[in-house]
């Protein structure tokens, strides 16, 4: 039977997460001791070193849980695309689904912003980020995928470039709203540029038949 310690694990691991959540929104990454996140999860260092190697550590495992809330409304919006009407746009309707910005969701931009300027100084914290960072996209571009087969389009550009340069139109605009919040809404620029784009960077599907009859001729 696994001992006591094991079993807790997961519960420990949660409690630390959280408490390092709510102490890097409250001081910064930077800001933020070990001891404070301990104390507010009501752990010794002891437990933290069990679950993480180093605060750097802490905090790509709340990159991974917020990744992972992106990938599911994401998913779930590309799902939603079979129950829109003939005359919508998919594109719009898929970024006015997942562009809901509430406190939480700054929270966690301000928090990851200051990580990526922090990963940047630090050769070995990029190279960390990177790799998070990198499943996160292939998750993306994936999406992306399925969005032009929903769509009846094929690509025209590589993947993992499109998602690269989605997330910067998203995080780029999002900061542009965080500073004028009165005049630009989180996902405008968005919401407005990205639908001719994925059309300028994709085209129809060929269907079997005009493929032979182009063959024929």
């Amino acid at each position: 039977m696994p001992k006591g310690p094991t079993k807790r694990r997961p519960q420990t691991t949660a409690r630390l997460l959280e408490a390092a959540l709510d102490t890097f929104a409250e001081r910064g990454f930077h800001g933020a001791s070990i001891e404070e996140i301990c104390e507010r999860a009501g752990y010794t260092r002891g437990a933290f070193y069990s679950n993480f190697r180093t605060k750097e550590a802490l905090f790509l495992a709340l990159f991974d849980l917020h990744a992972q809330s992106v990938v599911d409304r994401l998913t779930q919006a590309v799902d939603a695309l079979a129950e829109l009407p003939e005359d919508a746009d998919p594109v719009r309707a898929v970024l006015t689904r997942v562009s809901t910005v509430d406190e939480a969701e700054r929270r966690w931009y301000l928090l990851s912003t200051e990580f990526t300027l922090h990963a940047i100084r630090r050769p070995e914290a990029a190279r960390a980020l990177a790799e998070h960072d990198g499943r996160l996209r292939a998750e993306v571009a994936g999406l992306l995928g399925r969005l032009f087969d929903r769509l009846g389009r094929r690509p025209t550009v590589d993947l993992d470039t499109l998602a690269r340069l989605t997330t910067a139109v998203h995080e780029g605009s999002l900061a542009q709203s965080l500073v004028e919040p009165d005049r630009l809404a989180p996902e405008e620029l968005a919401v407005t540029f990205l639908p001719p784009l994925f059309d300028a960077v994709s085209e129809k599907r060929r269907t079997r038949r005009a493929r032979g009859s182009r063959g024929e001729t």
